[in-house]
């Protein structure tokens, strides 16, 4: 596979991760059609296996979001802007602390969009439980499933 090919399989990767905070959109079906795309142009055990273990964490993932509580983040007053927030501190957690950072990166994320948004440490807390408990854990569980997918297709590219 060339380095053309591999770019746009990145890039749809990479429209996967944004697309998991954005409502309605496939992003972790997304993530996983590009390691498809990548497994099959590129027939090797390590492609397979990425493929196996992706499909094996992304239906993990649809068994836990089942489970948790239905998605009403713009009930709670979530914007867009804190979908990014929280976007971007889990990426950033999880290149800092790799894999579990994204999971105190998201909170953080939320947490720093709350306080500058509402001024205070107690509002901000507040704000953060009730946007988790209102389908932030749900995208924080798809978010995490779709980072260790591509950090695996990642890993496996340039290491593989």
């Amino acid at each position: 596979m060339g380095v053309a090919e591999l770019l746009m399989v990145g890039v749809v990767i990479l429209l996967g991760l944004c697309g998991v905070l954005v409502p309605g959109v496939p992003g972790s079906w997304l993530v996983w059609a590009a390691v498809l795309w990548w497994a099959l142009k590129d027939p090797q055990p390590v492609s397979w296996s990425v493929l196996v273990g992706a499909t094996a964490v992304l239906f993990l993932s649809q068994v836990v979001r089942w489970v948790l509580p239905p998605r009403r983040l713009r009930a709670s007053g979530a914007t867009p802007r804190m979908a990014v927030y929280a976007g971007s501190g889990a990426f950033l957690g999880f290149l800092l602390v790799p894999v579990i950072g994204a999971i105190p990166g998201f909170m953080a994320g939320i947490y720093l969009h709350e306080r500058l948004r509402l001024g205070r440490h107690g509002e901000a807390m507040a704000s953060l439980r009730t946007a988790m408990r209102s389908g932030g854990s749900s995208v924080l569980t798809e978010l995490f499933t779709c980072l260790l997918i591509a950090g695996a297709w990642l890993g496996a590219t340039i290491w593989g």
